[in-house]
């Protein structure tokens, strides 16, 4: 991977401040090319031409820039959903629309999406504390989607349930792992997701 020549890693434009916007995007770049498990710091700087010690008078260390990946990924992906969720069609139809955008998410950012899992605690980023996070905007669009509730179940629980069902097919779909024949990871999301609300909704609370 060769360092950049324009754009956000440019040389010139790190006398004007935007040193550190260069190695959050360099980051995201390498991670989304060869994987989050290799990534160091010094993998950044070689990308954006800069020494090894230059990456310290923005950030800690590797996990503190990955922090801030993370936090920018969880800002886009609940952008995406907020969308989704504020768009036109009943219910239904916009939850639908926040799996799809999820999964499009996945798709066209792996760095942002590999590093949201990779840092602990990214679900509240800090430096947005103001903005939902995209298990809040879940919560919220399922108990809009189904204002009847799930017989006693915890919404909470349930979105639980339909994330990990997203992250799955989103992983398996990165590593070409879904069958090649049959319903695409959209189709096979939608019937996931409709599968898990309508057996939550059957299901009888455990006797205390």
């Amino acid at each position: 991977m060769r360092p950049w020549r324009e754009g956000p890693g440019d040389r010139r434009s790190y006398h004007h401040g935007n040193l550190k916007e260069a190695l959050i995007e360099a980051a995201r770049r390498f991670i989304a090319e060869r994987g989050i498990g290799g990534f160091t710091l010094v993998d950044a700087a070689r990308l954006v031409g800069v020494t090894p010690a230059a990456l310290y008078r923005h950030f800690r260390g590797r996990e503190a820039l990955l922090e801030e990946v993370a936090g920018r990924g969880f800002s886009d992906l609940a952008e995406r959903l907020a969308r989704a969720l504020a768009g036109r069609g009943t219910p239904l139809e916009r939850f639908t629309r926040m799996g799809e955008a999820y999964l499009a998410f996945a798709e066209e950012e792996p760095g942002y999406y590999a590093a949201i899992f990779e840092v602990r605690g990214a679900a509240a980023p800090a430096h947005a504390p103001d903005r939902p996070n995209p298990f809040d905007l879940l919560v919220e669009a399922l108990r809009a989607t189904f204002p009847e509730g799930f017989n006693g179940v915890d919404p909470r629980f349930l979105a639980l349930e339909v994330w990990a069902l997203s992250h799955g097919i989103a992983t398996l779909s990165a590593a070409g792992q879904l069958p090649k024949s049959g319903p695409d990871k959209y189709e096979l999301l939608r019937a996931g997701v409709l599968a898990l609300v309508h057996g939550a909704g059957e299901r009888v609370k455990p006797t205390p």
